[in-house]
């Protein structure tokens, strides 16, 4: 278990100037991300990185979302939606009114799964990670409480790749759940 405060995420800046990206858990094997969640500032339009061989799920967080446009398609990322697609599209970012916060999972499919869900409180379950089930809880807004003794913050994210135990959320408090499975 390992908790990652939001105040503690290290800023990058993007090659194009678009934005900063804070990374808050990765995989790596051979130098290649198995997986990889991180959390980017999108401060105007602009193209989205390629990340070949790789599947993206976006939500945004915070702000009113995005159209990202490629070929002659156009995905809508809106507000604690999360939104999946191929990290070799070249996508296009048009933010819809003003900068926009998004949580990122991306993933290798060869190696594993992932799946991003939104939840509101009350809500009540018992995460059980494995060796090959990795959960991660990033709070929204109020209090994400993992058994007796761990808060989280608006911004703060809990890994769990080892200790059971109960996500609590309460009424008003809201959360993203992150779930990476490795393939067998």
């Amino acid at each position: 278990m390992e908790i990652i405060l939001h105040s503690a995420l290290i800023e990058t800046p993007w090659k194009n100037g678009a934005g900063v990206t804070r990374e808050i858990g990765s995989e790596l094997k051979d130098g290649r991300y198995i997986w990889r969640l991180s959390m980017a500032d999108v401060t105007r339009d602009g193209e989205f990185s390629n990340f070949s061989g790789l599947v993206r799920i976006l939500t945004v967080i915070a702000g009113h979302g995005m159209k990202l446009i490629y070929e002659d398609n156009t995905l809508l990322a809106n507000p604690c939606v999360p939104l999946r697609f191929d990290g070799n599209l070249k996508i296009h970012a048009r933010l819809n009114s003003g900068p926009s916060t998004n949580l990122n999972l991306m993933f290798d499919p060869k190696s594993c799964t992932g799946e991003v869900t939104s939840l509101s409180g009350p809500f009540l379950q018992t995460l059980k990670p494995t060796p090959e089930r990795t959960y991660a809880v990033h709070t929204l807004t109020g209090m994400a409480k993992f058994d007796t003794n761990v808060r989280l913050s608006p911004g703060d994210t809990l890994l769990l790749n080892s200790k059971a135990g109960q996500l609590n959320l309460s009424e008003g408090d809201t959360a993203l759940l992150i779930l990476v499975t490795h393939n067998a």
